[in-house]
């Protein structure tokens, strides 16, 4: 499935006959607001279309300084003018991005809104700042295209950013705004995707098909070679499936690359509990249980089309985790990639065997750092909640490096540890390991303690569990939409830029 993002360009002047105009509005002090972002005439247009210019039409309209509020404007010479809270003047990063997200969010809501041409206008030209608005805008602006007879427009064409400095600083930070926040959407149409039309098979066709236009290598391992490979974990999980799992394998080398970043993705197209089956109520969000993987995959194509130079090998391990009589049991005993044997406890638990086999895979390309990225727990959500993530690694230096690059994302991970005690819980009396503790209580540290016994030794490692922030199942707000979010890609895009330094 293809998308057509907006188009994003960069500008010193308004452009003519655009729909929409967005606009700031920031707190000066406890008695004063300011408009931020008004260039040419459209002061003057205001005034002699309404009497009054653009700041005192947004005060008789209401309009708020509050980070997100947005309010619409009557059109002035055929354009509207969209006027978002900033907050105080001194902005950052994440101020603008979610600022000029919801703008582009309540424009795109517009009951007329199909194929809108808008400009931004917030007198912003630090390159960090220019990214963030031009990331904001496009994630925004995102709309999920539904499934029917006929296709929609989309709600927004094109976005052009204004600045005063447009040089090449700039331009460079929009073109990695383009190229993350097309990642981002990407990501968020896979977990979005109905899970009768993506499916492991579709899904690896998919991933293939979205990376060609890089120097991407792809290598797609079917339920035949992944049976030959010894791949235990991913066969377990998909074996009760008619649908056969796959694993997909991209690999970026990008010349004088001197770090090696491996990305690992859980990628259940659907899970059913398997066997220990989930209730009625809980299916229905678990298309998104693939979010992992599209994430580790469509960052790897922003981090291509960036050309930073590090050298990047992908995994997703897909499967869908179905009940039937070929289906794998709670107390099988598992033989995984790397020869460890693991006693099963739950097939509702299924996550953490297919990022088993994939992380163990990932260690025999010998990179530097391993990350993973998976829907792993609900402790996770419990613990943190549907908008923050859990960071788990095997070491301090990785730990730091991984929320360095979520802060300057913008996006939310708590760190979580893995205790001796926890590790100790995995204990198996007929295999190496258990795949779980066999109780409720720090899943999202079982789990982790899980993967970590497939990490190479010595090898720096970070997991990511995005159980709660990869689906927003309540109203949009900022620059995340209702459904799938995208989450975790910025933090890779983010990493990979850290690691190139």
């Amino acid at each position: 499935m293809s998308r057509i993002n907006p188009n994003l360009t960069l500008t010193k002047s308004l452009p003519k006959g655009g729909d929409v105009v967005v606009l700031g509005l920031v707190t000066i002090n406890e008695a004063g607001r300011a408009i931020v972002g008004l260039v040419g005439d459209l002061d003057k247009a205001c005034a002699k279309t309404y009497g009054r210019g653009v700041a005192d039409l947004a005060a008789a309209l209401g309009a708020s300084a509050k980070r997100e509020e947005v309010t619409f404007l009557p059109a002035v010479d055929g354009a509207r003018i969209a006027v978002v809270g900033l907050g105080d003047a001194d902005v950052t990063p994440d101020g603008v991005r979610v600022a000029v997200g919801s703008a582009l969010r309540k424009t795109a809501e517009l009951p007329d809104a199909a194929g809108l041409e808008v400009a931004v206008s917030l007198e912003v030209t630090d390159p960090e700042l220019l990214q963030a608005a031009g990331e904001g805008a496009l994630l925004g602006a995102y709309v999920f295209q539904p499934i029917t007879a006929t296709d929609k427009p989309a709600a927004v064409a094109s976005i052009t950013l204004v600045s005063s400095v447009v040089g090449s600083a700039q331009k460079d930070a929009v073109s990695r705004a383009k190229a993350t926040a097309d990642a981002v959407c990407q990501a968020r149409d896979w977990g979005n995707t109905p899970p009768n039309l993506l499916y492991p098979e579709t899904f690896a066709e998919a991933a293939r098909a979205y990376v060609r236009d890089e120097r991407i290598a792809v290598e797609i391992l079917d339920e035949k070679a992944l049976e030959r490979g010894g791949y235990g974990g991913i066969m377990a999980v998909g074996g009760g499936s008619a649908r056969g799992p796959r694993l997909v394998r991209l690999s970026y080398s990008p010349r004088g690359a001197e770090t090696h970043l491996a990305l690992v993705g859980k990628g259940i197209t659907f899970d059913s509990g398997g066997l220990d089956i989930k209730p009625a109520g809980q299916m229905a969000g678990m298309k998104f249980d693939m979010s992992g993987a599209g994430a580790v995959v469509a960052a790897t194509r922003a981090i291509a089309a960036l050309g930073l130079k590090v050298k990047v090998t992908a995994y997703a391990a897909l499967a869908e985790n179905m009940p039937s009589g070929s289906s794998y049991r709670s107390s099988d005993v598992l033989t995984m990639f790397d020869g460890q044997t693991v006693e099963n406890y739950n097939t509702d638990a299924e996550g953490r065997l297919v990022m088993a086999d994939a992380i163990a895979r990932a260690g025999m390309d010998k990179p530097d750092l391993i990350v993973d990225v998976a829907t792993l727990t609900g402790a996770c959500m419990v613990a943190l909640g549907m908008r923050t993530g859990g960071l788990l690694t095997n070491g301090e230096p990785t730990s730091d490096l991984l929320l360095d690059a979520a802060e300057a994302a913008g996006e939310d991970f708590w760190e979580l540890p893995i205790t001796e005690h926890t590790r100790e819980q995995l204990k198996s009396t007929v295999a190496d390991m258990k795949s779980g503790a066999g109780h409720r209580w720090g899943g999202a540290l079982v789990a982790a303690a899980f993967l970590e016994r497939f990490v190479p030794d010595g090898v720096a490692w970070g997991h990511l569990d995005i159980a709660g922030p990869a689906e927003n199942p309540d109203a949009a707000y900022g620059c995340v939409p209702k459904g799938g979010t995208g989450a975790g890609v910025r933090t890779l895009v983010s990493l990979a830029g850290l690691l190139e330094r």
